[in-house]
């Protein structure tokens, strides 16, 4: 009978082809919609992840903090410093100085205590935006400063040259890395940059500059720019003792935050807690008013991800109104074909049909419907949101789970609104739908 069904469902929609089709634009526009969003909003997460994991996916960074210290106002600082919150109390800032950074001995005695999770330390120090000039050509770059360590963290790929020497971060010298588009721009040729000087002017200070390597630029991508900012192609990398000299700061030994890179195989997440805790212990424990803390980018990417899927799920809620709508379109429908067949239904039931079978056949007419609406709709919006997340720069299609949801939700829709009409169908007197006209 199934069969039989099925067969009578799909001739039914072949003699009525055009009100078939409107029928079925209400499911086709709810299951395209929600395909839409569900695979933007992958393509969304995905594009988040990976530009996040470009910035270090087992980076933990660590960074000195005020502890939350708080006196009622008008009153004793010494009051309303427990653990109870009092009344009418107003936040008091401690300005930090210089003894309550990070200095170079404390991370150094943090890597020597775990020799077998640290693989290397980055420190930058960003100086803005600087002039740059070469044979009376000038661009903006934006300068930083940094360690060795910092290459370890990023993923930069060396077309020429090499990273910084040791003797050229020890000495602190005047010498950059740039990215081939920003050589190409400021120089016209990369060979043409890599050994060159040019003329840099950094917070009024007129300095002499020496490409020695040229990184191959990453094409950002709408979610990298999102999250990284404006485009990097113009990003200079210098030493960060020469960076820090630029400013008279030559001793470098204080450090309000550091990123660890840490070797393969160590939970990031964890070890951040690890690593907050001995320097809390070691260094920290009896100062009242600041405290070092730390977070890994993993656990970033882990509720920015749980966040999007949120954001997608609740607006896939939303555009699935449409089903509805496209549901009571279905019912609709098949009140007018039960009121047309209902001679048929009469004589249906005249030669033994039962109830059942009739409420059956026009369920099964309702689904039909539904599932070719939802498979419509499923290559619409899989089409659509390809398209939109390629324009993002993170192409995503549909997943296993959206299709099979997105399916079984059509088939529901045919189940609950074609039960109604299919019920009153099977209730019909065979004497009265024998008589109708």
């Amino acid at each position: 009978m199934l069969r039989e069904n099925i067969l009578l469902a799909l001739e039914s929609l072949r003699l009525n082809k055009m009100r078939a089709i409107l029928t079925m634009l209400g499911i086709i526009i709810g299951i395209a919609s929600v395909i839409t969003i569900m695979t933007v909003g992958n393509g969304l997460t995905k594009g988040v992840s990976d530009a996040m994991q470009s910035l270090g996916g087992n980076n933990i960074s660590i960074y000195i903090e005020e502890k939350d210290m708080a006196y009622e106002e008008g009153g004793n600082e010494e009051e309303g410093t427990g653990e109870e919150p009092v009344f009418g109390t107003v936040e008091e800032t401690y300005g930090m100085t210089d003894d309550d950074f990070f200095t170079a001995e404390m991370i150094r005695d943090l890597c020597d205590h775990y020799p077998d999770e640290i693989q290397a330390i980055s420190v930058e120090e960003g100086l803005g935006s600087v002039s740059c000039t070469y044979n009376n050509q000038s661009q903006i770059a934006n300068l930083t400063g940094v360690t060795a360590g910092y290459f370890y963290a990023n993923n930069l790929t060396m077309i020429r040259g090499s990273y910084f020497s040791d003797q050229d971060l020890d000495r602190g010298s005047n010498v950059v890395l740039i990215s081939d588009k920003f050589a190409k721009t400021l120089f016209g040729d990369v060979d043409r940059a890599m050994g060159s000087t040019f003329e840099c002017t950094v917070d009024g200070q007129h300095l002499e500059m020496m490409v020695t390597g040229i990184y191959q630029y990453q094409k950002d991508t709408m979610m990298s720019t999102l999250i990284m900012g404006e485009a990097d192609n113009a990003q200079m990398y210098m030493p960060l003792k020469a960076a820090r000299m630029i400013y008279g700061e030559e001793s470098g030994n204080q450090y309000y935050w550091f990123d660890i890179v840490t070797k393969q195989g160590v939970d990031s997440e964890s070890f951040a807690q690890t690593a907050q805790k001995y320097l809390a212990d070691t260094y920290y424990y009896d100062n009242q008013y600041v405290q070092p803390s730390a977070f890994s980018m993993t656990s970033i990417v882990d509720e920015m991800s749980g966040v999007m899927g949120k954001i997608t799920l609740a607006i896939s809620a939303i555009a699935a109104i449409a089903l509805v709508v496209g549901g009571i379109g279905v019912m609709n429908i098949m009140l007018v074909s039960i009121t047309e067949r209902t001679r048929e239904i009469g004589t249906r039931k005249a030669l033994g049909a039962t109830n059942a079978s009739i409420r059956m056949q026009f369920i099964t007419e309702a689904i039909i419907i539904c599932l070719l609406g939802g498979v419509i709709g499923i290559v619409i919006g899989s089409a659509l949101g390809m398209i939109a997340t390629a324009v993002m720069g993170a192409l995503s299609g549909p997943t296993p789970f959206s299709i099979l949801l997105s399916l079984g939700v059509a088939m529901a829709v045919g189940i609950f609104f074609g039960y109604y009409p299919a019920n009153k169908a099977a209730k019909m007197n065979p004497i009265d739908a024998l008589r109708y006209e």
